[in-house]
């Protein structure tokens, strides 16, 4: 368990980083930097899009499985790395 919080404070000393969140199988998050009604917002749908783009992966190569996912808009920067029946959701500002 030290060597997530480590991995955790490690990630959010990053320059940019606004939040991070770690979210279990069941969308409840197990630990946040955000306030809660945004780590809820954002648990709930980017744990769908998560089943949405695993899918599509194995769709395309039945093999092949998702180990991250980077999304980029104007506002933010989402990084999710799925590992067993957890997210590691990090927000980022894209400009930092």
């Amino acid at each position: 368990m030290a060597n997530v919080e480590e991995t955790m404070k490690r990630i959010e000393s990053h320059k940019g980083v606004i939040g991070t969140i770690v979210v279990n199988a069941e969308d409840i998050p197990i630990r946040t930097t955000l306030d809660n009604s945004t780590t809820a917002k954002y648990a709930r749908l980017l744990r769908n899009f998560t089943i949405l783009a695993r899918s599509t992966v194995r769709d395309v190569d039945p093999q092949n499985d998702l180990t991250f996912v980077r999304i980029r808009s104007k506002k933010h920067e989402i990084m999710i790395a799925p590992e067993n029946n957890y997210l590691l959701i990090v927000i980022q500002s894209p400009c930092e």
